[in-house]
């Protein structure tokens, strides 16, 4: 079965037959990034708290710790793919309704990629950060992504993502403007975003 890039390729190159112009190859997503560089790292690290984010680099043996340290007082839901444990944490089932939601303080998630050159998260909605309403409702996000899941630049991340899934880009915590320029935060997303790089996962034998 092809996707849907490949088939319009096709058809354009179809059309376009006896033609100089040339067209990009198609390739499948691939399913790992390679390994960031530390520049790769450091550059993620600055661009991400240039948003106003508030960003950690920490061992996977911390993420516990530096997790419950980031949480405000209120309720916490988590995706149920979650891959580490919060303590007190809601699992979503899919039942909260956005009102529910409103109620709740924060949400852990982890990530599918980040862009350094933008600073930019990106979400595809798997089960380890659930649907996108617990990503944008709770007024506090907090983002676990793995130093192996970090790209240079947005080609890169596009090569890693499924045209087919949802998804959300985040470039720090929701902001926007009015008429005289003041910015006002968590007008239509969360208000503070709290990302924790670790280090690449373990492959066991």
């Amino acid at each position: 079965m092809t996707d849907a890039r490949t088939e319009i390729l096709a058809r354009v190159r179809e059309a376009l037959a006896g033609s100089t112009v040339e067209l990009p190859e198609t390739s499948a997503p691939r399913d790992l990034a390679p390994v960031a560089t530390p520049e790769v790292v450091e550059l993620f690290a600055e661009r991400v708290a240039d948003y106003r984010a508030v960003v950690e680099r920490c061992g996977t043996e911390e993420l516990e710790e530096r997790i419950a340290a980031a949480l405000p007082a209120g309720e916490v839901v988590v995706p149920p793919g979650l891959s580490i444990g919060v303590a007190g944490a809601i699992v979503d089932n899919g039942a909260l309704t956005a009102a529910e939601l409103d109620q709740i303080a924060a949400v852990v998630t982890e990530a599918r990629v980040g862009i350094a050159e933008t600073g930019t998260i990106v979400l595809d909605h798997t089960p380890d950060q659930g649907r996108r309403a617990i990503s944008l409702v709770p007024d506090t996000h907090i983002c676990i992504i793995r130093e192996d899941q970090l790209v240079a630049d947005v080609p890169d991340a596009i090569a890693l993502l499924d045209p087919a899934r949802p998804q959300t880009w985040i470039s720090g915590p929701s902001a926007t403007s009015d008429i005289e320029l003041d910015r006002v935060e968590g007008v239509h997303g969360p208000r503070t975003l709290h990302v924790l790089i670790t280090p690449p996962r373990k492959v066991t034998s």
